[in-house]
């Protein structure tokens, strides 16, 4: 197989194929010994609540999934590391050893809005390869969907200004860093604070000093002269480590007037990074304004997200960009992206059979069988109206009108008119081949910033913010309904 890669930070650089869960293996072995290693089936990839409890959430990370898939194998190291586990048949490590990727996969795209229960990720194929793959799927989209999802909410919040992902350093691991760096620029930021990334990914590199550059010299004046005179054409400083309005802010003016306009060059920015910022950056603007500095930017950064944002430009904080660190790269009010990976159909004379989680908690119930994702979009205003899961197979057909229900309370109907239905999963692998052309992160990012215009205001607001549709198609719903009564009655007879 070709090896697939989306940039130079690539997983065929570095064998993942064993980054599973040690299920997934027990599992696949288990299926080679009962002559399963050929049974065709369906596992859906999809998530049950939005994070924070958001309207939207936004897919992210599929090209990491794509690149992984392309290039699963298992070495040598690999096959004789199992066999010392005294757990597997010599069967199944031979057939890891001459693995051949064979599933069909289909997904939602990169920068999509996505929502609860909806597939996001479909893959067709022989059982233990549609199970062994679970592991490194949901990693990789629960990850990048989390911090796509917070850094659109950040950005938003911005109203505008630019928004600088400065999270790194207490990112949770390397790849978190460098990941969450791609999917927040997904999500909309405008560059990084990760050169790693920047180098891999082409997201633009972005950062001054910190306060231990200020430190190092005997005054704060003579650090900023220092800078000044090496980044005289980029030249931001960083006005906080003392006093901010009594030492940094009057220091930085002078740098200004004595070093750089001599030049015929302008102070940039200040950034501050602590106090009462919008206190603080409404006093520094007008000392700014007052020295004929009007167009020197501020740059307001400290812990912040899309809350502390909406509020101190509330407050009317004098702020033209914002630099988010940890807040964003962990999404730390809510740190955990709820994907799960579940089997929806068998298949039997080549057809699907359906099959279904039950479950005593109504929200783990899952839909069965083989499925499609569409998505109505009024072609009057371009809005999105709804979303509805239909069985594969099924045709929605943009010149009739077309009624949708809610699944629980099927009272609740509305039929649509004069709307365009798409279908959202993509084609990605088929049979084990790479059939899809993303256009690279550039076009997630644009996808991203078109879509959420798509979403009606009151989807994107913060706080309770009106639920999406995502509804079941009659059929669907019917064959649901059906499984769910003949569970009941065998569990009563």
């Amino acid at each position: 197989m070709t090896n697939h890669s989306s940039s130079k930070f690539s997983l065929s650089e570095r064998n993942v194929s064993m980054l599973t869960d040690f299920y997934e293996l027990t599992m696949s072995n288990g299926y080679l010994q009962l002559g399963l290693k050929d049974q065709i089936v369906i596992f859906d990839l999809f998530f049950r609540s939005v994070p924070e409890n958001g309207g939207y959430a936004i897919m992210a990370g599929l090209e990491q999934a794509i690149d992984y898939l392309a290039n699963l194998s298992f070495s040598s190291e690999d096959i004789a590391y199992l066999r010392s586990l005294n757990t597997f048949s010599e069967e199944f490590l031979n057939y890891l050893a001459h693995f051949k990727f064979a599933c069909d996969v289909w997904a939602f795209e990169e920068g999509m809005p996505i929502f609860p229960g909806e597939p996001i990720v479909k893959v067709r194929g022989p059982l233990p390869q549609a199970q062994m793959v679970e592991t490194m799927l949901l990693l990789t989209i629960n990850h990048q969907s989390l911090i796509a999802t917070k850094s659109t909410r950040i950005v938003r919040a911005a109203q505008g200004r630019p928004v600088m992902e400065f999270g790194a350093r207490r990112a949770q691991g390397y790849d978190a860093s460098v990941m969450g760096a791609r999917a927040a620029y997904i999500g909309g930021v405008a560059g990084t604070s990760c050169t790693l990334a920047g180098q891999q990914f082409g997201i633009l590199p972005l950062g001054t000093m910190a306060h231990s550059w200020v430190q190092c010299f005997p005054t704060e004046y003579e650090a900023f002269k220092a800078y000044a005179l090496n980044y005289p054409d980029n030249c931001q400083l960083l006005v906080d480590t003392y006093n901010t309005l009594h030492s940094g802010v009057p220091n930085a003016i002078r740098i200004a007037k004595e070093v750089l306009e001599p030049m015929g060059k302008r102070l940039r920015a200040i950034r501050i990074d602590s106090g009462d910022l919008t206190y603080l950056s409404m006093e520094a603007r007008k000392m700014l304004d007052a020295n004929g500095l009007e167009d020197c930017g501020i740059t307001l950064s400290n812990s912040m997200d899309e809350y502390t944002i909406q509020e101190i430009l509330r407050q009317g904080a004098e702020v033209n960009s914002f630099g988010v660190g940890e807040r964003l790269i962990t999404s730390k009010s809510e740190p955990v992206f709820g994907g799960v990976y579940k089997l929806s159909a068998v298949y039997q004379d080549g057809k699907p059979l359906a099959r279904m989680k039950f479950s005593d908690n109504p929200e783990k119930i899952t839909n069965p069988g083989s499925k499609e994702v569409w998505r109505f979009y009024d072609k009057e205003t371009g809005y999105a109206l709804a979303d509805l899961i239909s069985l594969e197979g099924e045709e929605i057909e943009s010149i009739h009108p077309y009624t949708i229900f809610d699944p629980l309370h099927t009272w609740k109907q509305k039929t649509l008119t004069n709307f365009e239905a798409v279908k959202m999963l993509k084609p990605i692998f088929v049979k084990g081949e790479y059939v899809y052309e993303s256009g690279g992160l550039e076009a997630a990012r644009q996808r991203c910033q078109a879509e959420l215009a798509r979403l009606w205001d009151s989807i994107r607001r913060f706080e309770n913010p009106q639920i999406y549709y995502v509804d079941l198609s009659y059929d669907l719903w019917e064959l649901k309904e059906k499984m769910l009564a003949d569970q009941a009655g065998s569990a009563h007879a």
